[in-house]
């Protein structure tokens, strides 16, 4: 049976690091939802540090890829906005910066890593489970950081984290019980919680309440995104019965 623990961030991925079976990074608005939505459509996607426009276009150009604009882009452009990447085409190679997800996507070193949102809560559990057998199973919530680059706990990664904990089998630590405790609970309303979230907020403010919508798309997909060769790709098994839990 497999153990299942919570852990916030980067220093949650260094505290498991050398012990963890299965990382899956939990990055709701936005970078977990657009790699949910590139890897539905048949695409790939890299992740690839923020902040420096120069250094993402050679790696792009080096990879065979596409490199995302930024959001504010418009125009049709292939960005971290999840509406953005629902006409990707598939077999499509997409470098995707994101201050929070692809840094921590790029430091679980080789242990087997998967993405997971709302989108794909379910199959996540599924394939987690299948991947780490009796090992260890450890659920990231990515946060948000403040101007000091201190981690600000994110309301909307938390409980995805609990959403995708629901669906391990295993037995939980306090902090993942407590993630799925908190999904319970707040499931009645979880749309209108993550609306009013501050990362949910701020999105909608800057004109991207659509992509705080696809992000709300519980368990749409099927379709599992797993890191191969520096790429998110499909997970390519088949979804199988979703399993029974223990706390």
């Amino acid at each position: 049976m497999s153990k299942v623990v919570c852990e916030w961030g980067l220093s949650g991925i260094e505290a498991w690091k050398a012990s963890a079976d299965v990382f899956i990074i939990v990055d709701i608005l936005s970078f977990s939802t657009a790699v949910s939505v590139s890897v539905e459509n048949g695409a790939m996607v890299f992740p690839f540090p923020y902040g420096d426009a120069a250094a993402a276009e050679a790696e792009a150009a080096r990879l065979g890829a596409i490199a995302a604009s930024p959001r504010s882009a418009g125009g049709g452009q292939l960005s971290l906005s999840p509406v953005s990447l629902r006409q990707i085409e598939s077999g499509a190679r997409l470098l995707l910066p994101s201050p929070n997800g692809s840094r921590l996507s790029l430091n679980t070193g080789d242990t087997p890593t998967i993405c997971g949102c709302l989108r794909n809560a379910r199959a996540v559990g599924e394939e987690a489970n299948r991947l780490a057998g009796d090992g260890s199973i450890v659920v990231i919530p990515a946060g948000e950081r403040w101007p000091d680059q201190t981690l600000r706990p994110a309301i909307e990664d938390w409980l995805g984290a609990g959403a995708i904990v629901a669906s391990l089998s295993g037995t939980w630590n306090a902090e993942a019980d407590l993630a799925a405790e908190a999904y319970r609970a707040a499931e009645p309303r979880l749309a209108q919680m993550i609306r009013d979230s501050r990362s949910g907020r701020e999105l909608s403010g800057w004109g991207y309440g659509e992509d705080v919508e696809v992000a709300l798309e519980f368990d749409a997909t099927d379709v599992v995104p797993l890191m191969r060769d520096g790429a998110y790709q499909a997970s390519g098994h088949p979804t199988l019965p979703f399993p029974r839990y223990t706390t």
